[in-house]
């Protein structure tokens, strides 16, 4: 008789307010027999994972990996071919930016079954609770996002920043704290204009959400003086002068 695997969920949490969550991530969360989390999701919803299951810490703080990626892969597949249905639960959405796409391919090649579960994405969600809307008709017709921190191992940044410096709408930057100084540095260097709006969005959609707010050539002290950590999102475009006209929401979700 073939061995019965479980299946594998790879659910997104969303940015990071609760009730953000979509409805089939609320039910996995409470119904999964493992949950392997990051720390993305925040506390309010990995504290709501249902008593009954195995949690397991998978760590992915910025620049704090308690698991590798390699050693995350063989414990979902694992616990998979012991049995058990398992959440992979991410922060945002799993393809975006989640290595989500990595890990399906890892399940692939050892036969076991797997679902991905969209999130809401934090590069939407994210600047949207801090009065930015990504595009605007008076603003910005075109986004793109990319990743402020690439893979390490790479000899050789994949990022064209020229074109980036030339692209006239709003680009939305993941995990750019660390690498923040670089990256306005290239923009600049390309010819972007100095004076385009910059926000920092810390903790996004959560009660302590901060938004700091300035221009390609200062943000990277003025973050420097607020002490701006990760999580964050950076946003860089006109569209980041309507955060004073359509002002902050912030969740009154529980945290």
């Amino acid at each position: 008789m073939a061995q019965k695997y479980g299946k594998v969920y790879l659910v997104g949490s969303g940015p990071g307010d609760p009730e953000l969550l979509t409805l089939k991530a609320r039910r996995l969360l409470d119904t999964a027999k493992v949950v392997v989390y990051d720390q993305l999701p925040g506390k309010a919803i990995i504290d709501s994972i249902s008593e009954t299951a195995e949690k397991i810490d998978a760590g992915k703080h910025a620049g704090d990996h308690t698991l590798t990626q390699d050693e995350i892969n063989a414990l979902i597949i694992q616990k998979a071919k012991e049995g058990n249905d398992v959440v992979r639960l991410k922060g945002g959405d799993p393809y975006m930016f989640g290595r989500g796409g990595e890990e399906a391919q890892e399940l692939i090649a050892e036969g076991i079954e797997f679902e991905v579960v969209p999130g809401i994405t934090s590069a939407v969600a994210v600047p949207a609770y801090a009065g930015i809307p990504v595009t605007h008709r008076d603003h910005a017709s075109m986004v793109t996002f990319i990743t402020g921190h690439e893979d390490p191992t790479k000899e050789e940044s994949s990022l064209d920043w020229e074109t980036l410096a030339k692209f006239d709408g709003t680009i939305v930057v993941f995990m750019g704290v660390k690498m923040l100084g670089r990256n306005v540095g290239e923009l600049m260097k390309y010819g972007k204009d100095p004076k385009t709006p910059v926000a920092l969005i810390e903790r996004g959609t959560r009660p302590d959400q901060r938004v700091t707010v300035g221009v390609l050539d200062n943000i990277a002290d003025i973050a420097k003086e607020r002490g701006v950590k990760a999580p964050a999102i950076t946003v860089i475009g006109n569209v980041v002068t309507l955060h004073e006209i359509l002002g902050e929401q912030v969740s009154d979700s529980l945290e």
